[in-house]
């Protein structure tokens, strides 16, 4: 089966199509294509509330690129889902319903619950269901926090700090202080350590920058260092001499300081990074919805 998935994220939007493989019992999700467009969408609508004409204009072109790569691969089913930008900007619903009518291209503006819902499935099995976690995922507008404890959902909130907004400087002060009672509250009610789950493009840059292997935990006092080797790299080092894209080589240290307050108001020691995200939670839930008798969760 292959299966195509679109994240229209506030800072970059990705296209990833796979073939489902299940052998020896095991199932594995082969990419076929994978496509990521620096587009920051997040850019306008911080800003002036809305998608500017021109990015509108660049945002259609890609989604028709998009629709004829999954033509092309005969995709079984796909599923596009947009986030903070998209759902906050005052234009999104109608360039959602113009891109249907002229992409023939379904797009779902998802809320922060969902977002996080489909992110948490993808990361399940990478946790010991021993422990609890604190999922932290930072997209470019907003961040989704989860407690997890026994490899289930505790709980989960969505908060509009993000890496491209602290950028712009969007970022609410009351935003942030509502963020760090939610934090402190919610852990204080373990006993047993938690140890921080980081998803996002941002962090998987941080954790390959520390020099870190698939599997290993990255210390918070490593994570610092890092940040604060990368906040001293001008721009232009970081585009040529550490290979950031453009658009990640000016978000990485606001992203990093999300991260970090988060781990801190946790006492969060460690955090491990399986460098998976939405496009991976969309995969799973097309599988699902595609092969399983039941109705699936989504809300």
């Amino acid at each position: 089966m292959k299966l195509a998935a679109i994240d229209i994220g506030s800072n970059a939007i990705r296209l990833q199509v796979t073939t489902t493989i299940r052998t020896k019992g095991q199932l594995n999700f082969k990419k076929l294509e994978y496509v990521r467009f620096p587009l920051r969408l997040g850019q306008d609508v911080f800003n002036t509330g809305s998608i500017s004409p021109e990015k509108k204009a660049k945002f259609k072109k890609l989604m028709k690129a998009f629709k004829l790569l999954i033509d092309l691969y005969e995709v079984d089913d796909y599923m596009a889902c947009a986030t903070s930008a998209m759902r906050e900007s005052k234009n999104g619903a109608d360039i959602v319903k113009e891109v249907e009518e002229e992409c023939k291209l379904k797009i779902r503006v998802i809320d922060g619950a969902n977002e996080a819902l489909l992110i948490n499935n993808a990361i399940s099995s990478f946790l010991d269901k021993r422990k609890n976690y604190l999922h932290i995922d930072v997209g470019g507008g907003s961040t989704e926090l989860t407690i997890i404890k026994g490899g289930i959902k505790v709980i989960s909130r969505s908060f509009k700090v993000g890496s491209v907004r602290r950028l712009e400087h969007h970022d609410s002060p009351i935003i942030w202080k509502n963020m760090k009672k939610w934090v402190i509250d919610q852990c204080a009610k373990y006993d047993s350590p938690i140890t921080a789950v980081g998803t996002g493009g941002n962090i998987n840059k941080l954790f390959e920058l520390a020099m870190k292997q698939p599997g290993e935990k990255l210390g918070i006092t490593k994570l610092k260092e890092v940040q604060k080797f990368v906040r001293n790299t001008s721009i232009e080092d970081r585009i040529n001499e550490l290979q950031l894209n453009p658009d990640r080589a000016d978000v990485i240290v606001p992203a990093s300081e999300i991260y970090i307050a988060v781990m801190e108001w946790a006492k969060a020691k460690n955090i491990i990074v399986p460098e998976v995200g939405l496009k991976d939670g969309i995969m799973q839930h097309l599988y699902i919805k595609n092969t399983s008798q039941e109705k699936i969760k989504f809300l």
